[in-house]
């Protein structure tokens, strides 16, 4: 009978751990999880097994966290937020679950909530890059611009590749201050094409406003041995958390030293990746008016910036293609950056030539460009600038000649 009951009870273990090891464990759920929601975006089923796992292990916070994130990128706020609060009110020192929190307030559009996570947990954590960079997003969707660019430049002080807070420190420099006056000077000098250098100059002052920058500038002009100014207004209006659009009109009463109308508009788009998108056109006329269509796709990556423009001018059944590759490095802040460019054509957007689409057959003009940059902030709110060009133009056919360009400018946000 001994033996009997000692093999019953050692079948009924070997049964029991062979019971076990077909049921997976609470890790084993999570991973089926991730799998479920990363590899197969399918959202139901991650969340069911998150559930399955926190049934084994309630206290697992990181498959908490997660169910949190599941819901929210599955439009359940709430239930996202009973999951965040179920660990913060345990764990208020939780750093992914104060990210997790607050990335869901500023995504549902509840920005001054998202600010309330997000400053709880930098009281724990006050050197986490991924809760400073959340921090400037939420505070420039406040238009608290100033606040998002101090946060950026934490940020980037300690992580100067970070490629996400390059950009946003980027797009929202123009507004970090209420006002600001730039004046710019251009010295243009032809080896072959004209006798005389042309000298441009030009004054502006910008504006921020609740929704968005509005620049007015006075440009002035010595071409052909002739004098010419020009009025312009621009502004960048601010749509959404993912688009924004650039409008812009000039006049001149001296057409031939500048166009007598120019116009543009420009849609862009904050893509993911840190990628954006603009597609637009520009308007000019010396009499006749000329439309140009662009569309450009920027990136950055690290400390760079690339962007990559193409300008297409249909004419009499024929479409002239232009194009043009800008690389930006930055060494330090957003207003910190040498550049370098090359392109084919002339840009309606350059005021140093887009008076030479001023021709009989403006599209059929042929043009290599090369150019250089150096931008330097001092003292906060001061910007210094410098610019060389050359430009091997076909001015005529089959003759080209070369245009060599320095210019400098200066800035100051107050």
């Amino acid at each position: 009978m001994k033996y009997r009951f000692l093999l019953v009870v050692l079948i009924l273990l070997c049964f029991n751990a062979a019971q076990a090891q077909d049921t997976p464990s609470s890790d084993d759920l999570f991973k089926q999880a991730r799998t479920a929601a990363f590899d197969q975006k399918d959202y139901p089923r991650a969340i069911y097994l998150s559930k399955q796992a926190l049934q084994k292990s309630p206290g697992y916070t990181d498959i908490r966290i997660f169910l949190g994130r599941l819901y929210t990128w599955s439009k359940q706020p709430d239930s996202a937020r009973a999951q965040f609060n179920q660990v913060l009110q345990k764990q208020p020192d939780n750093e992914d679950a104060a990210l997790a929190s607050a990335s869901l307030e500023y995504w549902n559009d509840n920005s001054p909530k998202a600010l309330q996570q997000v400053q709880s947990g930098l009281t724990y954590h006050p050197s986490s890059k991924s809760l400073l960079l959340l921090k400037a997003k939420v505070l420039a969707d406040l238009k608290r611009y100033s606040e998002a660019g101090t946060a950026l430049d934490t940020v980037l002080a300690s992580d100067k590749g970070n490629t996400e807070a390059r950009a946003l420190a980027s797009r929202i420099r123009d507004n970090t201050s209420r006002n600001k006056v730039g004046v710019t000077y251009d010295f243009i000098y032809f080896d072959k094409q004209f006798e005389d250098p042309w000298h441009l100059a030009s004054v502006d002052y910008t504006r921020q406003t609740g929704i968005g920058s509005v620049t007015a500038r006075l440009n002035y002009a010595n071409r052909f041995s002739t004098n010419g100014t020009q009025i312009e207004l621009e502004a960048y209006p601010h749509i959404s958390k993912t688009f924004y659009a650039y409008l812009g009109g000039g006049y001149s009463g001296n057409v031939g030293v500048f166009p007598k109308y120019r116009a543009g508009f420009s849609l862009y788009a904050n893509l993911p990746a840190a990628f954006e998108a603009e597609a637009g056109f520009r308007y000019l006329t010396f009499g006749s008016p000329t439309w140009i269509y662009t569309a450009s796709l920027s990136k950055y990556y690290k400390n760079y910036w690339f962007n990559f423009r193409s300008f297409l001018t249909p004419s009499n059944d024929d479409i002239s293609q232009s194009f043009a590759l800008n690389v930006r490095y930055y060494y330090a802040g957003a207003d910190d950056y040498v550049s370098f460019g090359i392109g084919t054509g002339i840009s309606p957007d350059d005021p140093r030539n887009n008076v030479l689409l001023n021709n009989g057959n403006p599209y059929k003009l042929r043009s290599n460009n090369i150019s250089a940059g150096y931008r330097r902030a001092f003292k906060t709110f001061n910007v210094l600038f410098i610019n060389l060009g050359l430009v091997n133009q076909e001015y005529k056919q089959h003759t080209r000649g070369n245009q060599f360009d320095a210019g400098i400018g200066y800035i100051r946000r107050f």
